[in-house]
């Protein structure tokens, strides 16, 4: 059993908004060189793997990825 707690390790008090920041963080995470293209890139190859072994390292590095 876990209980779900939905608040940050530290706290963050932003004094001024940055959107050029913002926008390059973004892009980091949903661009497509970012992390989400990567692993959907990752778990698709794997489909195409006929070993099992190569299969699982592209599994767990398209899950770390996310």
């Amino acid at each position: 059993m876990f209980i779900y707690q939905k608040k940050l390790q530290y706290p963050v008090k932003i004094a001024n908004p940055n959107p050029a920041l913002a926008k390059i963080i973004l892009s980091q995470y949903g661009g497509p060189n970012g992390e989400l293209g990567a692993s959907m890139r990752y778990l698709s190859q794997r489909y195409a793997m006929p070993d099992d072994m190569v299969k699982g390292v592209l599994t767990d590095i398209g899950t770390e990825e996310l």
